[in-house]
């Protein structure tokens, strides 16, 4: 693989990644409900997920989503599901007015991270996208192993900046805030965020 090569899947994948989507949104929920250093851990869960759906592309789970309507439509539909639920906990969630001391109304850093990898895995683009997106970037002139392992590493890489850039946005405008009536309102559009994300996932189709 070439330098120009890698660089312009650099280009992409960091474009692709900073596009809001499902776990964005996640992300930047968290941001408002609990400050940047809770959403911060949702990378621990985004990263584990982005690279199990890798592997499973790479071992054929994309092409079988590709083709499988029922398959898709059951990934795609708990993904959903599951994305209303955080938002609908989010919006009845209590603001607390210092986001950095947890309280028993707070979600913990290990169901951040939890929650996270489900939201993350169970986007079923994200399988069939390994699928279509990696290989364009790839020559069949050297080995296949060695430049998907590049090219994992390197949009993993990606992640974790672009995902913390989210994190410390939603954050920084949580911090800001001491009013306990603007604070219940930035809950509920972070629950707001999810419940989209989760109208948005349950609107994917197939390509």
């Amino acid at each position: 693989m070439s330098l120009e090569l890698w660089l312009a899947f650099v280009v992409a994948a960091g474009t692709l990644i900073a596009i809001p989507g499902p776990t964005n949104f996640m992300v930047m929920g968290y941001g408002l409900r609990a400050g940047s250093k809770a959403a911060m851990n949702t990378v621990f869960g985004v990263v584990p997920a982005v690279t199990l759906q890798m592997i499973l592309s790479f071992l054929g789970l994309g092409a079988m989503l590709a083709a499988s309507a029922t398959l898709f439509a059951l990934m795609k539909w708990a993904g959903a599901i599951y994305l209303i639920y955080l938002g609908i906990q989010q919006w009845r969630s209590k603001p607390e007015l210092d986001a950095t001391q947890p309280t028993v109304h707070q979600t913990s850093n290990w169901q951040i991270i939890a929650n996270a990898f489900t939201v993350t895995f169970l986007n079923p683009k994200g399988i069939v996208f390994f699928v279509a997106f990696m290989p364009q970037f790839m020559t069949s002139e050297a080995p296949a192993l060695p430049q998907m392992l590049l090219l994992g590493a390197t949009f993993n890489t990606l992640v974790i900046p672009l995902n913390t850039a989210y994190a410390v946005l939603a954050g920084t405008l949580r911090q800001t805030i001491d009013n306990r009536g603007t604070l219940h309102m930035l809950n509920r559009a972070g629950g707001g965020m999810l419940i989209g994300a989760g109208l948005m996932t349950a609107s994917l189709k197939r390509a």
